[in-house]
């Protein structure tokens, strides 16, 4: 234990981010290690171009947007902290924390993974999904695996299944709802920190 705490003591802020995210002390080694990699100039930071390097995110089509998650509205860098607080919203939600209520929601919980997950498709963060932010998103995701009008029909039946108070788009709200039988937990989670 004793050398567990002192390699945790080379990370900032470790137990406020413990306590934060529901990440173990072990998970944040883990993560520690993975930011050093990837920091490969060893500035203490990522760039977005740091993250193009993971292979994973360039061959998702949307890996862009997944990218752009991790750096608040007008910043091109992460420190290892907020890189802590995006990655988890990837854990699998603890069912166990939070009943009684005293601790802050988990980045891990639903409710914060929906809202993840929004925000990749809310293109300029108004609150809403327009029918074209959703067509970019599908074109992206999709691409010439469907025709065009296989795509707008796609996406005017998600906003007419979604769209409760007709404005033709998806609120936060909407959105939440059309996913309430989802399992979001095991679409969101994900497990190399076990």
């Amino acid at each position: 234990m004793g050398s567990s705490s002192s390699s945790r003591n080379k990370i900032p802020n470790a137990q406020e981010l413990m306590r934060q995210t529901g990440f173990s002390s072990a998970h944040l080694l883990r993560l520690h290690d993975r930011f050093e990699s990837l920091d490969r100039d060893n500035r203490g930071y990522l760039s977005p171009d740091d993250f193009e390097a993971l292979g994973g995110l360039a061959m998702n089509p949307i890996g862009g947007r997944i990218i752009e998650a991790f750096f608040s509205s007008g910043q091109d860098t992460v420190d290892f902290s907020s890189f802590v607080r995006i990655l988890a919203h990837f854990r699998p939600t603890d069912r166990n924390r939070n009943k009684e209520g005293t601790q802050q929601e988990l980045p891990s919980s639903r409710t914060r993974k929906l809202k993840f997950a929004f925000q990749l498709y809310d293109l300029d963060r108004d609150g809403k999904i327009s029918r074209e932010e959703l067509l970019q998103v599908l074109r992206a995701m999709l691409g010439l695996q469907v025709t065009e009008e296989q795509l707008q029909s796609i996406a005017e039946r998600a906003i007419q299944e979604a769209d409760l108070d007709k404005d033709d788009a998806i609120s936060f709200d909407e959105f939440k709802k059309s996913l309430e039988k989802m399992d979001i937990d095991t679409k969101m989670s994900v497990s190399f920190l076990k």
